[in-house]
């Protein structure tokens, strides 16, 4: 790739598969290690703790998602307008975002984890927690709460990165945090090498440990570069005109995640009502089909990046083929990650837990939800670019009828009919359909090729302030 300004690489001109696979392949690595911590992880909580406190986990997970929304949205908002700024050239453009973003950022993450800390017990109680599971759900939450504070830090320094077209170097950091994390998980779990045995307890001390020594590493080295991207600390301030685009672009995406994040309490919700087991299947079954949904999501990441500085610069024809050759990539990798889980779901829910009747309900999930990750590779494509001409309303309403109109609904109304929680597997793959043709009706109508943000087609940046 090409070297361009201070620091980063130029994503407007050269070959833009050689550009996107580039970016993708690290990012994809990433999502393996990342996958395989949680396999680790998800092996040690729920063969060496048990189904309760895989079920905990299960249960906690969604509310954690939903309080990181608000952060998720300014940090996607600072990787599309550095993109967009880069592509332009606008240098002063992107001092002013990073600076803006850190100030933003850094607040969200200590009221998120003030708000987390309190409604953590009432919300889990409202999503129907069996008693046996609530108590160390609730212990378990508050702790991992913590880690919100230097993992919103490390999303905004990749986010940052990554829009300056750089997705390799915060992959080393993290990928550190990662090995550090699963390291400590045994060690603070079951009390190895004479450390107290913190049960459940201590994979969420192992996070917080790893998570501020990858944010502090990230930090340091990017002062030490004087990369274009990296925030004076010291001297933070905001721009108007960069808060301004942060929330009309961030603020969307902080609400669709917050509508994902509360569909899916809607449906663990619903899922709790048949037991723990189910709740526990539903858990695992989520580890697994990781494998096949977290690589659609990474290269719409990247088809999102290198889309923001293409759009930047003006240069739509490139967008066009960042998408064919984004949809080509997720799709392969998609259909190949979901072949083992139609072939032998049984076989691959063993590798998480024993017991036979949670294996049976979550193998049921994987077989059918399988033939429908396509459909999710469509949809995460198209919202990829959308994002990137920073129409992330769209994407937002384009969530909220497929997940609120169509998921949620139709999972309740089958799992009625058929009186089993194989009704609820049934709604999610209604939803999945019905967002993958939303998502692609509108990137075909071109309706994103007039841009929000700092693009030369957006308008003039403004002077540097």
């Amino acid at each position: 790739m090409q070297q361009a300004g201070n620091s980063g690489h130029d994503l407007t001109t050269g070959s833009i598969p050689r550009h996107l696979i580039g970016f993708c392949l690290p990012m994809l690595a990433m999502s393996g290690l990342r996958n395989a911590y949680d396999v680790v992880n998800g092996i040690w909580v729920g063969k060496g703790l048990g189904t309760e406190a895989m079920a905990a986990i299960t249960v906690g997970w969604p509310v954690f998602f939903f309080l990181t929304s608000i952060a998720t949205g300014l940090t996607t908002a600072s990787n599309i307008l550095v993109a967009q700024a880069y592509g332009a050239k606008d240098w002063p453009a992107v001092g002013r975002v990073v600076r803006t973003s850190a100030v933003f950022v850094g607040i969200a993450g200590v009221a998120l984890w003030i708000i987390g800390t309190l409604i953590v017990e009432p919300a889990l109680t409202r999503l129907n927690t069996p008693e046996d599971v609530l108590r160390i759900g609730v212990d378990y939450l508050k702790v991992y709460l913590i880690s919100t504070l230097p993992s919103f830090g490390l999303f905004l320094l990749a986010a940052l990165l990554r829009g300056a077209g750089d997705a390799t170097t915060p992959i080393y950091f993290q990928a550190g945090g990662l090995v550090i994390a699963a390291g400590l998980d045994p060690i603070l779990m079951f009390g190895w090498f004479g450390m107290p045995a913190y049960g459940l307890m201590g994979t969420a001390y192992a996070l917080i440990v790893s998570q501020t020594l990858a944010f502090v590493a990230t930090a340091a080295y990017l002062a030490w570069r004087k990369h274009l991207v990296s925030p004076p600390w010291l001297r933070l301030r905001s721009d108007a005109r960069s808060a301004w685009l942060l929330l009309r672009i961030g603020a969307p995406v902080a609400v669709q995640q917050s509508m994902v994040s509360g569909a899916i309490l809607a449906v663990v919700a619903l899922v709790n009502r048949f037991g723990d087991t189910a709740a526990a299947a539903y858990g695992t079954a989520w580890r697994i089909e990781g494998f096949a949904l977290l690589p659609a999501m990474t290269i719409a990441m990247a088809a999102s990046s290198v889309a923001g500085q293409n759009i930047g610069a003006g240069l739509f024809d490139r967008v066009r083929e960042s998408f064919r050759w984004s949809l080509a990539l997720s799709g392969s990798i998609t259909v190949l990650a979901g072949i083992p889980m139609v072939l032998i779901p049984h076989t691959l829910m063993r590798v998480f837990i024993n017991d036979p009747q949670v294996i049976e309900t979550g193998a049921g999930y994987l077989l059918r939800l399988a033939p429908g990750y396509i459909c999710f590779a469509i949809m995460f494509t198209s919202n990829g670019i959308i994002n990137g001409a920073g129409h992330t309303m769209v994407t937002t309403v384009i969530s909220v009828l497929s997940l609120w109109v169509v998921r949620v609904p139709a999972a309740y109304y089958i799992a009625g009919r058929v009186q089993a929680v194989e009704g609820v597997w049934w709604g999610i793959c209604v939803g999945f359909a019905t967002g993958a043709v939303l998502s692609l009706v509108y990137y075909l109508s071109g309706r994103w090729e007039k841009p929000i943000g700092l693009s030369k087609a957006s308008g003039p940046p403004a002077g540097d302030g």
